[in-house]
């Protein structure tokens, strides 16, 4: 039986992780798509501007009606587990250029980076 952090690092091992530089470079030349995977009360306390919101619960519903396969996605909860999740998921939804941002939202923050 597997716990949800054997989950958590089986998912981070089959995606990308980007770390903050990286995803404040990309957001400063607009060349990808920020993706919050957080639950709406979270995002109603602040988000990262333009980001595209669809919960992790939903993900696998709406997202395709949303966010082109060849999209470049960064993809971003709280701390960078859902958002790993969700990395994978994309990936076997056929998303070919989606990655999740290490250590999520809080970092972001902390870091001095928009928030809307």
């Amino acid at each position: 039986m597997k716990s949800g952090t054997d989950l958590i690092n089986e998912s981070k091992g089959r995606i990308r992780e980007i770390g903050i530089a990286d995803a404040r470079a990309k957001y400063a030349e607009g060349r990808v798509t920020f993706l919050d995977v957080r639950d709406l009360q979270e995002v109603n306390l602040g988000k990262i501007p333009n980001a595209v919101h669809i919960s992790r619960g939903n993900l696998e519903t709406k997202v395709e009606a949303i966010i082109p396969r060849t999209t470049d996605v960064v993809i971003y909860c709280a701390s960078g587990n859902r958002s790993a999740f969700a990395a994978d998921v994309m990936q076997q939804m056929g998303y070919t250029s989606v990655c999740s941002l290490a250590g999520g939202f809080r970092a972001w923050a902390e870091s001095d980076g928009d928030i809307e």
